[in-house]
């Protein structure tokens, strides 16, 4: 019997989201308008602990709006991570400003602060985690050593919905956070992100940003872009919003079913007081079998998963010019051995435990 495969992520989309589509379509109203509004209330609520909450048409745009809005430019650096989507260095690049990287803590993918620290030089203006898989970073000493040495903080929290350090909520930390909607994410917009901030100014001006640099209508008080999330992402968003909660639940249940059952690979660990929400479920698979575990997963047991990152970005050829020569051994270490299972609410018991059946059986024929 030919078994289907498990897909390593799986949006979901129902009939709550195709109605709300539905019915901004019949109001005639879809650019930016009501329910954009309404969905920026509801994530600042439900997500960021009441921070102000600027809608935008992707996450990268959330990066790059929100640097803007900080005032990084020509001549700064920001010290990123290199293990992460390229969104992350792509959104200082495109600023004028200079992507510095910084290796990372081989338990949390997330930047080792004492990395952070190294790294810093007099034309450092800021430091950007990215709450990698859904693991918060080590917020904290990131926070310690951005205030001794004068610095801003800035959260990439594309992957991380509703994470949590201590009780504070990823995207609360900082001058902003950044959020992705994209539809494998934890919950969606279609497309779409979220810029969150504590600094009026910093969400005035994203908001300016995201609309040719005017809040009324032909006055445009500074150069902008066309960011805008449309009515019917932000429909789809709210939607998804009410559903959040349960399905991180179910990540998570997920997550401690593959902990307790899995053998012969490195599982996840969860730092101190962090609250994952495991957009990713990331284990390492040591001894160079990272590929063949992949395959035989896929073509065995028909099981997806996925490599995130296979290239950490000071190699890639449009930044590496950034970071000539550099050496960053975990992340590198990272690159050869990360995959992430399936994770997400789709899946049922059986599933799991096939899973669990045909990793258990990989990580045996490669011991």
């Amino acid at each position: 019997m030919t078994r289907e495969l498990i897909p390593a992520a799986h949006p979901l989309i129902g009939e709550e989201e195709v109605a709300a589509v539905s019915a901004v379509l019949r109001s005639g109203m879809v650019a930016q308008g009501p329910q954009v509004a309404a969905f920026e209330e509801e994530f600042s609520a439900a997500l960021v602990d009441g921070a102000e909450a600027v809608a935008v048409n992707s996450g990268t745009s959330a990066l790059h709006l929100g640097l803007l809005a900080a005032g990084i430019g020509a001549g700064d650096e920001v010290i990123v991570p290199s293990f992460t989507f390229a969104a992350t260095a792509n959104s200082v690049a495109v600023t004028g400003a200079s992507p510095v990287f910084a290796d990372i803590d081989p338990e949390t993918f997330c930047l080792d602060p004492d990395a952070v620290e190294a790294a810093i030089t007099p034309r450092t203006r800021a430091v950007m985690p990215v709450h990698l898989y859904g693991h918060p970073a080590a917020m904290d000493r990131i926070l310690a050593l951005a205030e001794r040495h004068g610095l801003a903080v800035f959260e990439d929290a594309a992957q991380a919905h509703g994470a949590a350090l201590g009780g504070a909520r990823v995207g609360t930390f900082g001058t902003f956070g950044a959020f992705s909607l994209y539809p494998t994410k934890n919950m969606t917009s279609g497309e779409g992100g979220m810029v969150t901030t504590r600094v009026p100014e910093v969400a005035r001006r994203v908001r300016l940003l995201r609309n040719q640099g005017m809040e009324r209508r032909y006055a445009n008080e500074l150069v902008g872009l066309n960011n805008r999330m449309t009515d019917i992402h932000a429909a789809i968003g709210r939607v998804q919003l009410g559903k959040v909660e349960a399905w991180t639940e179910q990540r998570r249940a997920n997550a401690a079913f593959l902990d307790a059952h899995l053998e012969g690979v490195v599982v996840p660990p969860v730092a101190a007081g962090a609250e994952h929400v495991y957009h990713q479920y990331t284990i390492r698979v040591q001894g160079g079998e990272r590929d063949r575990f992949q395959q035989a997963l896929r073509e065995e047991w028909q099981i997806g998963s996925g490599v995130y990152y296979p290239i950490p970005n000071h190699r890639l050829p449009s930044l590496e010019h950034f970071a000539p020569g550099l050496d960053l051994p975990e992340t590198e270490r990272a690159a050869r051995e990360v995959l992430s299972l399936p994770v997400h609410p789709a899946l049922s018991s059986a599933d799991l435990e096939r899973i669990v059946e045909g990793v258990n059986a990989c990580a045996k024929a490669g011991a």
